[in-house]
Parts: structure tokens; C-alpha cells; sequence
């Protein structure tokens, strides 16, 4: 497989991919065609208009996937993919009534170039479960493509001890979901990307060497059950390691 996964495609004070675009352009080298899937925002036309804005000048035209008459065969006989950010659940219900989670799932297993950000990198992972975003439409499922046994949660904050927020931090949120289920979870903090080039392969890194998180300047943080929370970078191979199990809660309810 050959994935790369942003946290964010917007850094604050930077345009749209402008802090990743030395590796998103790297790893599209030889792509003259991308096929956009923009169903994770509310205006598909407007969207699509601003990522053909930031890859034509690098001589790669943009498709967008809500354009084509038959998105499944549009997918079928795409040179590469961009899943772009925005509501997770809205993506996810639109993948699933179009009838392509098969479609990107084997295309992509058989060596399709997949690009995501924020919600096209949390559909990468078996479920949309760690997802920050809000359930604006109900899928069918939150069943996601699978092409990772692991969960991802993008935009991954660290709780600011010297802030006034009271509530939950998204650390005590991530633990919640590990007392219900034992699989990894991969917190990617802004302006950090994820690259798969096969299951032991697989490595995290921060977009051009600069974080934008001020609390932290590592990349990702793993929570695994049973055990303190940990930064990770670079190769994270191991996350490929571990059998997923969904709907095993740690204290069982009568």
C-alpha cells in the first residue's frame, strides 16, 4: 500500500496544504490525474475548487468525485486519491450509500496512492469510533475501510495544564474508548503525518520538521490499554503487530 496520512491540511498562518506540500508532492510524483473525494465538506464544488487551486500549478489536475456520472467506476480507474477533512460521519454515510468503501478499500490494498487528511486519514482506520467530530448524519455503520489495524485520532490535542478548561481532555476521552475496546490508538498531533508503504513499513513523522502543537514537538501519541500513554515517531511498524477487538468492555455490565 502506498498511504500518506496528514493530521491537518491546514497549518494556522499557512494556505491550504501549504505546510505539507514538499511531501504530498513527493509522494503524488508521477501523478498527473488526482481524484478528489470532497463529501466530507458541505459545499463538494466550492472544495474542490480549492485543492485543484493548490495541486494544478504543480501540473496535477483535479478531478472531484462528486463530478463523475459513476463514482465507483471513477474510482476504479483513478491514478491516485485524495480523501480531504471535514465531518467524519457525513464522509463515512456518503461513502457507504455511493456503494465505494469496497472499491477504495481494494483499490488501495492493490497499490492505488491514497492521500487523507483529518477524516481521510480517520476512515483509514477499522472504525470511525476516535473520530473528534460531531454526528451531524447517522452511517450505516461506523464501520471505516480497514487499511490500518489501528485507530487514529487526527488533530490529537494535549491538555494545557496552565488552561482554565475544566472538561474532559481528549486523552480522558481516547481512555473512555479503551475501556469499551483493546486496539491501538494513534493520536497525530497537528502537523504530523502518517506514511504506509506496506504493513512493515510504516513510519510518523512531523510535515517539514515543524509542529504546529505548542505543547509537544513529537508527532503521535499511542494509547494502548492497560498502559500510560506514550509519545512515538518515526518508525511505528509495530502498530501493525497488535489483533484489534472491538466491543470488549474492561468492566462487564449486567
Amino acid at each position: 500500500m502506498h498511504l500518506l496520512l496528514l493530521s491537518n491540511s491546514t497549518n494556522h498562518g499557512r494556505g491550504y496544504l501549504e505546510h505539507a506540500l514538499p511531501e504530498v508532492l513527493a509522494f503524488l510524483d508521477g501523478v498527473t490525474e488526482l481524484t478528489f473525494v470532497p463529501f466530507a465538506g458541505g459545499n463538494p464544488d466550492a472544495y474542490t475548487a480549492t485543492v485543484r487551486a493548490a495541486f494544478e500549478p504543480h501540473g496535477i489536475k483535479v478531478k472531484g468525485l462528486h463530478e463523475a456520472a459513476d463514482p465507483v467506476a471513477a474510482v476504479a480507474s483513478a491514478q491516485a486519491l485524495f480523501v480531504g477533512g471535514g465531518n467524519t460521519f457525513r464522509l463515512l454515510a456518503a461513502l457507504q450509500r455511493l456503494g465505494l468503501l469496497p472499491v477504495i478499500r481494494a483499490r488501495v490494498q492493490g497499490g492505488l496512492p491514497y492521500l487523507g487528511a483529518s477524516a481521510g486519514t480517520n476512515i483509514t482506520a477499522p472504525s470511525i469510533r476516535t473520530t473528534n467530530d460531531m454526528p451531524i448524519v447517522q452511517p450505516e455503520s461506523f464501520e471505516a475501510l480497514g487499511l490500518v489495524p489501528f485507530q487514529i485520532n487526527p488533530h490529537y490535542l494535549d491538555a494545557d495544564p496552565a488552561g482554565v478548561h475544566n472538561g474532559e481532555s481528549r486523552a480522558t476521552r481516547l481512555a473512555e474508548f479503551l475501556d469499551e475496546n483493546d486496539v491501538l490508538v494513534l493520536g497525530l498531533r497537528e502537523g504530523a503525518y502518517l506514511s504506509v508503504t506496506s504493513t512493515a513499513v510504516c513510519v510518523l513523522a512531523v510535515v517539514g520538521g515543524v509542529s504546529a502543537g505548542p505543547l509537544s514537538d513529537q508527532p503521535g501519541i499511542l494509547f494502548e490499554r492497560d498502559k500510560a500513554p506514550r509519545d512515538v515517531a518515526g518508525d511505528v511498524s509495530a502498530l501493525f503487530a497488535p489483533a484489534a477487538r472491538y466491543d470488549v468492555p474492561r468492566v462487564a455490565v449486567a
